[in-house]
């Protein structure tokens, strides 16, 4: 039998407000703030690799989920968007655990630069961790890759927040000191907590529990009160 083994090197990597796993929005498009940008890797990082790139609106990104364990697969999964209940093939999903882990997203491309020796993709909102390895750049086609009769199972329409996110005093008056150089970081943060990144087994669930997560050089603490999400506290990680 042939061996279809495939070493795979990364063009990329992804810059992303997005430190873990938990904060990520499930698809590119739900949080308009959490913007990316590529920066190619040598000897990929050349202006010609990427020369009439700036043509296309939107692009395919080939990536590795780096932070999923390897050799945890299963056939079946529960996708967050069913409850986390419903058992569907993985073949079937976008789960993370797959047996091999390569995603795919499709995202707006805003400006390509070559500066000072490094090629950058300035993207719109995305839905990858900081420092994902990116395998392949693939331009976005309309009319072969835009499908508007597409039947999409479980996911055929874009999920509306239900939450109502409120900022606490406190943060209130720390995000307006933030924002001067972090512009829209309430709305940012309130975006992200509204697609609530808790496991699916635990939406609807009130429990008064404080929750945590890593947004662009910030922590920021929040908990759940009835049916209101309180962010609680905004803190600035310090850098050794």
């Amino acid at each position: 039998m042939s061996d279809f083994s495939l070493h795979l090197t990364p063009v990329a990597i992804i810059h992303t407000p997005y430190k873990e796993k938990f904060s990520v929005p499930r698809q590119a498009n739900l949080v308009q703030d959490g913007t990316g940008i590529v920066e190619l890797l040598a000897p990929f990082n050349s202006p010609e690799a990427v020369r009439g790139l700036e043509q296309f609106s939107h692009l395919w990104l080939i990536f590795q989920f780096d932070k999923v364990p390897t050799g945890k697969w299963q056939p079946m999964v529960r996708p967050p968007r069913l409850g986390g209940n419903e058992r569907i093939g993985v073949f079937a999903s976008r789960a993370t655990h797959r047996p091999n882990p390569l995603g795919l997203s499709k995202v707006e491309l805003r400006q390509v630069e070559c500066k000072n020796g490094k090629v950058l993709l300035h993207l719109g909102a995305v839905d990858l961790v900081d420092g994902t390895p990116i395998f392949d750049i693939k331009p976005y086609i309309a009319y072969a890759d835009n499908e508007p009769n597409a039947r999409s199972g479980f996911a055929q329409e874009k999920p509306e927040p239900e939450l109502q996110v409120e900022f606490s005093s406190e943060v209130q008056i720390t995000l307006a000191k933030l924002e001067k150089n972090r512009p829209h970081l309430s709305r940012f943060i309130r975006e992200v907590i509204q697609q609530d990144p808790r496991p699916a087994y635990q939406k609807g669930k009130y429990i008064d529990k404080v929750y945590g997560i890593s947004l662009y050089e910030f922590n920021i603490c929040w908990r759940i009160k009835s049916d209101d999400f309180t962010v609680a506290e905004v803190v600035e990680i310090q850098l050794i």
